[in-house]
């Protein structure tokens, strides 16, 4: 279990499947993130793919549901691992509007940059977002991630198409960014 301020990371449960399907099904979350054309998913669905998780592991990424207030409010975690280069890709999605822009996404974030870079020690994360989630883009900037590249034109979002962004951070960046070197 992963501790800040305003949230906990911790394990996702079978129990959470349900409140997870709910922001998966939500098409403003959805759009939030951006990426693929949303597709609405069956709890069924969602339910097997935990159990199939569960039973086999997931050797190639670590998976958090962030709680606040007692509550599941998202999900977050760390995927795509490189074992020889020693990067992986971040991804975080704060379901429960009531939480957006108060800096519960920002504190999920800093809290999975500490378990990569000090944890499971990889030298660089790295994350792909869309223009258009200019909040999440500011996020991102705050905690030490810096834009290393666009894809223009590249995600079609809700009826046009928007740049994707590719921002990275080192494990050198996200240190001075702690001691305020950065």
């Amino acid at each position: 279990m992963l501790r800040g301020e305003k949230v906990t990371l911790r394990a996702i449960e079978r129990e959470d499947m349900e409140i997870l399907w709910r922001f998966w099904n939500d098409l403003d979350v959805e759009l939030a993130g951006g990426g693929d054309p949303p597709l609405p998913v069956s709890l069924e669905r969602l339910r097997a793919r935990f159990d199939r998780e569960a039973r086999e592991g997931t050797p190639d990424k670590t998976n958090f549901v962030i709680e606040a207030d007692g509550a599941c409010i998202g999900q977050c975690g760390i995927f795509h691992f490189e074992v020889a280069s020693r990067h992986c890709e971040l991804g975080v999605a704060i379901g429960d509007k009531e939480y957006w822009g108060r800096g519960y996404g920002r504190e999920a974030v800093r809290l999975l940059l500490d378990y990569a870079f000090r944890v499971r020690n990889f030298r660089r994360v790295w994350l792909e977002t869309h223009a258009a989630n200019e909040r999440a883009i500011r996020a991102y900037k705050a905690c030490g991630f810096v834009e290393e590249g666009r894809m223009r034109e590249h995600i079609w979002l809700a009826g046009c198409f928007v740049d994707n962004v590719v921002m990275g951070i080192l494990r050198e960046e996200w240190r001075a960014n702690l001691t305020g070197d950065g």
